[in-house]
């Protein structure tokens, strides 16, 4: 290892400038989403079973909510433009725009060229978990999702059938996608109820036991039409491993919810991004 030079804590002294500011950025009228979702009714819902994915549509201007209605359970969510799948969720860019967790107020973010708002978070029954003393937070935007791919690198070649990844590609392909673009199609997701963060000395991603409970749940708006994709993860609360049979899992429930007419009077879906129109790059 070479010596420090001697200016080494004044290099790492230099104040940190956040890559984003979201000063410019529209803010979701939370309010409004209040009290639209205040008179919302329930039209329909999904039961995701433990170790499996389920996939459920949600029309633009209506609420999903993902609660756990026996007991704490991770699980895996890919978003999809119900109309067109090659628009789906950017991890990537939600996690630079809104942190490595999301919760009440943060935005889901489509991929480019579309860059626009899928779904809002309204409400999040585990906002008040904050920071925990080792850093980590819940819902996050870091993790990939768990595969067999990976599983099988780090394995010795034992297989396992039920990642989040395969339970997803399964949940497309029951839908009418054939297996090779249904796998293709399976992105990095948000990590509904995971408590995650890395370690302060190797900076390595960890999981620690989700601190959801019986009747959490999340709340989201769809901006757009959305085809979405939830996975139970085999982690259970991912308190010890997943890509196993070893944890205790629960199901996921995904309640579709509309609101009463009139609303959201003052709501309109979001435009895809206008870069490519604006610099005529649109096809």
């Amino acid at each position: 290892m070479p010596r420090p030079p001697e200016d080494a804590e004044a290099r790492r002294a230099v104040s940190p400038v956040i890559c984003y500011p979201l000063h410019d950025l529209p803010t979701p009228d939370l309010a409004l989403y209040g009290r639209a979702r205040a008179g919302a009714k329930r039209v329909a819902q999904v039961r995701v079973p433990p170790r499996e994915a389920a996939c459920f549509q949600v029309a633009a201007g209506q609420f999903f909510r993902i609660s756990c209605p026996e007991g704490a359970q991770v699980g895996d969510l890919n978003l999809f433009n119900a109309e067109n799948p090659d628009e789906r969720f950017f991890s990537g860019k939600t996690r630079a725009l809104h942190g490595t967790h999301v919760s009440t107020g943060a935005r889901l973010w489509s991929n480019l060229p579309y860059l626009r708002p899928m779904a809002t978070i309204t409400a999040d029954t585990l906002d008040w978990y904050g920071t925990d003393p080792f850093g980590g937070r819940v819902h996050d935007v870091i993790g990939t999702r768990c595969d067999p791919h990976t599983h099988f690198l780090l394995s010795g070649g034992e297989s396992y059938h039920h990642c989040c990844h395969s339970n997803l590609t399964r949940a497309l392909v029951g839908e009418g996608y054939p297996r090779e673009r249904a796998e293709r199609m399976v992105h990095d997701v948000l990590n509904v109820f995971m408590c995650t963060g890395f370690t302060a000395d190797t900076g390595q991603y960890f999981m620690k036991a989700s601190p959801a409970r019986k009747g959490d749940a999340i709340t989201f708006f769809a901006e757009i039409d959305l085809l979405g994709v939830l996975s139970a993860c085999p982690g259970g609360d991912c308190s010890t491993e997943h890509s196993s049979d070893a944890a205790q899992c629960h199901p996921l429930l995904v309640e579709v919810l509309a609101a009463e007419a009139g609303g959201l009077e003052s709501w309109v879906s979001p435009p895809v991004n206008g870069y490519d129109r604006t610099h005529g790059l649109a096809g």
